[in-house]
This record gives C-alpha cells, structure tokens and sequence, in this order.
C-alpha cells in the first residue's frame, strides 16, 4: 500500500495535470491506482456513483484511472457562497456553511474525515495518488493544515513537488517553498517536476544542476508546455478556444460572482463552429444567437449582480430581436417568477423576484438534490446524460412543457411556449453529442459538425501518460509508487 502525494509551489502550478497524468501512466502498467484530494475549494463540483459531491478535477482524474467518481476521493469539499464563507461538503454531503474562522476551528474534525476516507482507498487500491491544494508554503494557513503537509505528515507519504515555470521564477518558487517549510517536511519531499516549459531543454540544464546541488533532490523531470490542450479546470474559467469556422454561433455567458460548474461550457468552447464569449463585470453583453445563464452557488445575490451590470435589460432586447436563451441550474431557477431562501441556505433569508420568463417559483430546500441522470431533450428527442446539483425545488404551470423527459420518469426544466427560452437543472448537457448538436440547431446554426466531447477529454489524458513516459525519471516514480 503506497501513498504518493503532489504539491505544488502557488495555485495552478500544474498538480490536477499531474495527478491526472500520473493516474492514467499507472492504469496503462495494470495498476489500480486512485485519486485522492483531502480538502478542494471549488465550485466545479461532480456527482459521485454514491451520491454525493466532490471537486470535478478528481472526477477527471477517476477517468485517468478508470475508476466512477466517489465521495471518498474528495473526502472534504468547501464551495464558496461568498468572500469570507463556504458551504462545507464532508464525505460527499453539505453539513453547513462557515466563515473563514469557524472552518479554521473546525479542521480537526475534518481532518478525521479525511483520514478516514485515505483509510479506505489505502485497504482497496495498492497505490492512492493525491493532490494538495494551492501551497504548502501558505503560513497563514499552516496551522491545522489537512490539504498539503499535515496530510502527509499524518500519512507519513512521500511528495513531490511541481512547479510552473510559464509563470516565472520557478528557481525561487522551488527554493522559496522549500525553505519555508519544517524540516521533516522538506525531508518528504522526493524530488522536483517543472511544468509548462517551452524552449531549448539545454538551455535550462545548468539551472537543473544548480537545483539538485542546492537541495540535494532530483528533478524528475521537466514537461513541455501542451499546445492545444485541454483538462477541465478545477475553478478558475479556461477562455481558450480553438480554430473556429466560418459560420460559428455566437453564444455569451454572464460571468457571476458565484458562477459554479462553469465547466458545462468547456464544450462549447472546444466547438470549431461556437464563439463563446464570457462576459464580466463591466462589460456589455455583446450580440449574439444564445445567451447562456450559468449556475450558481449564490443564486439571489448573483441574480442582483446580473441586474445591477445592466444585463437584465440586455437579455430582454435580445430576446425581442429573436435570440434564444438557456439557463442551466441557477440560471433556470432565475428564469422564474421569484426565488425564495427561507432558511438563508445561500445568504440572509428572504425572497428575490425573477427575470419571469418562464412561469414557475423556485425554493430552496435544505436536503441538496444530486443525481447522475440521462434521458430526452425535448428538441429532437435526442439522447442527454448529466448531473444534478442543486437545493431549489421548482414548481408552477410554467414547467409543464418539459425541457427534458429523464428516464427514471422524473420531468427537468421547461420550454417556453414560443421556443426561445428553454431551462434545465442538467449540468453537462452539452457532453451529449446529439444533445449539443440539437441545441446548437435550435440556436440558429444550420449545419452543426458533432463533436465527441468525452474522445477529446479521454485523448488528452492519453497525451498526459505519454508526457509521463517520455518525459520524467519512470524508475524513480516508479519506486515512489512502492513498484
């Protein structure tokens, strides 16, 4: 039974593509390996094959190591409601929301959960690959750490450590972060990976020297930067996109505060025929065939913010000159009449007046909704597969012309009765190739090119095991890995 932990130097140093990388390379061998994160802050979540809810890079990973997703992998996950406070998600389920200081407090207890969740992967798989969060080398955080190295301490694992160095300073990140940490500490940590490096490898050399002498530790390796690459973000939205058409559809998505699962977007964004715009604070919603209201952990405060931005006035002259719109989770709930909160589950209790274009009421309710679902989009009776996650209970005569017909009988969403307004509480309805071609059709575009998400995801984590293989010292990780 072997625990190998990655850290990183700052926050997207590269240890989601890692882990990812590492999982799929091990899987290749015939080695059940599995995913392990102790504590995500994310609003990307994931529905698990046990019903419960963990950070969406650890879904991506199980794919690398052809496992269903679990609650287990992600033992501790804290969804962010506003700048000081999170709802706090233990072993799958949302327990309550704290504030920064009270989840402090509150470590010790999930640090048990944690611990307990490591316990069980260890007994089922030979190896557990895990993931840190942000950096070991956070001070103010370090007290009570149950993400990067009081995990490991507590396991006693071994860690490596990975650095970016598209950003910069990867010396000073790598000698910075290590010369904060305590000594038992900086003996966990294994050896060295450089991310995202572009240019002559020779070039580089005398650096790497010069780190090995300086530390005493190996580099394992330095992987190239990836053109053309694409791995679902663990939080922060990815606005790259690929070479478009000539006839694209134009399709802009308000940019909330609390904008959660923004992932749903990554196909769209990879579609050779789709401009996606994302649209921030500040900025006017630009003309476009579909507007696309996201989910959302804060879905009155968010519903206030797209108000106060002008965008309400926007999505209505859109609507008059002919466009269509889709609202996805909490988007659909904005959709409605009125959003109420009784039980302040999302912020001070109260009620919010929708946008009202759709004739249905939504309360949220304290027992979160989460669920793997498939069924029929009412547009082409095509094939759709998603997930629910979601505390709104949704009701009114508005519903009544279905967006989706789900195969355990259940009806999700609504069409308007002139076709331009449709909203689903499915996330990652445009995964489903036919799903997303129909929508893209009911959109405007003419002839829609299908495109294989799930092939596009799966090629690229193939990429990664390449990288593994071609690029790092395989002997040494695979003695860290107990092989």
């Amino acid at each position: 039974m072997t625990t190998l932990m990655v850290q990183g130097t700052t926050s997207d140093a590269g240890k989601s593509t890692l882990v990812t990388a590492l999982c799929r390379w091990l899987k290749r061998q015939g080695v059940a390996v599995v995913p392990f994160k102790p504590q995500n802050m994310a609003l990307n979540s994931a529905v698990t094959q046990d019903g419960g809810e963990i950070g969406r890079a650890q879904a991506v990973q199980a794919q690398a190591a052809g496992l269903a997703p679990h609650s287990d992998m992600n033992p501790v996950l804290l969804k962010p409601n506003s700048d000081i406070g999170a709802q706090v998600i233990i072993h799958g389920r949302a327990l309550t929301s704290m504030d920064a200081a009270a989840y402090h407090d509150y470590k010790q207890v999930a640090m048990s959960a944690v611990l307990q969740s490591h316990q069980r992967l260890s007994a089922a798989y030979p190896v557990v690959m895990v993931e840190g969060a942000g950096s070991p080398a956070e001070i103010n955080l370090r007290a009570g750490d149950i993400a990067n190295m009081g995990f490991a301490e507590a396991v006693d694992c071994p860690v490596i450590l990975i650095a970016d160095i598209d950003k910069g300073g990867v010396f000073a990140h790598l000698i910075g972060t290590l010369a904060l940490l305590s000594e038992s500490e900086q003996a966990r940590i294994q050896g060295f990976v450089i991310n995202r490096f572009r240019g002559d490898i020779a070039l580089l050399q005398p650096g790497l020297d010069w780190l090995e002498a300086r530390t005493g530790k190996p580099v394992l390796g330095v992987l190239p930067y990836l053109m053309d690459f694409h791995l679902e973000a663990e939080d922060a939205i990815d606005t790259r996109q690929t070479v478009k058409a000539a006839e694209t559809l134009r399709v802009a998505v308000p940019v909330l505060p609390r904008i959660s699962n923004h992932t749903d977007f990554d196909p769209l964004r990879l579609h050779p025929q789709v401009e996606l715009t994302f649209v921030g604070p500040g900025q006017p919603i630009p003309a476009a065939d579909l507007i696309i209201l996201p989910g959302s952990k804060s879905v009155r405060a968010d519903l206030a913010f797209l108000r106060a931005q002008g965008w309400e006035a926007a999505i209505h002259k859109h609507l008059r000159y002919g466009g269509k719109l889709l609202g996805i989770c909490g988007g659909l709930q904005m959709l409605g009449r009125c959003i109420a909160d009784p039980l302040g589950l999302e912020g001070e209790p109260g009620r919010s007046t929708g946008l009202g274009l759709l004739d249905f009421a939504t309360e949220l309710a304290a027992d979160k909704q989460l669920r793997n679902v498939s069924g029929r989009l009412c547009l082409e009776n095509a094939p759709v597969s998603g997930y629910e996650i979601h505390a709104g209970v949704s009701s009114g005569v508005g519903l009544e012309r279905v967006a989706v017909q789900l195969d355990d009988g259940r009806c999700d969403g609504a069409l308007s009765a002139d076709g331009q307004v449709l909203g689903t509480y499915l996330h990652g309805l445009f995964e489903s190739s036919q799903a997303c071609s129909a929508l893209l059709r009911w959109a405007g575009l003419r002839e829609v090119q299908t495109v294989d998400y799930h092939a596009l995801r799966e090629r690229d984590i193939e990429r990664l095991a390449d990288l593994v293989e071609a690029h790092l010292d395989t002997r040494k990780l695979q003695a860290l890995c107990g092989l």
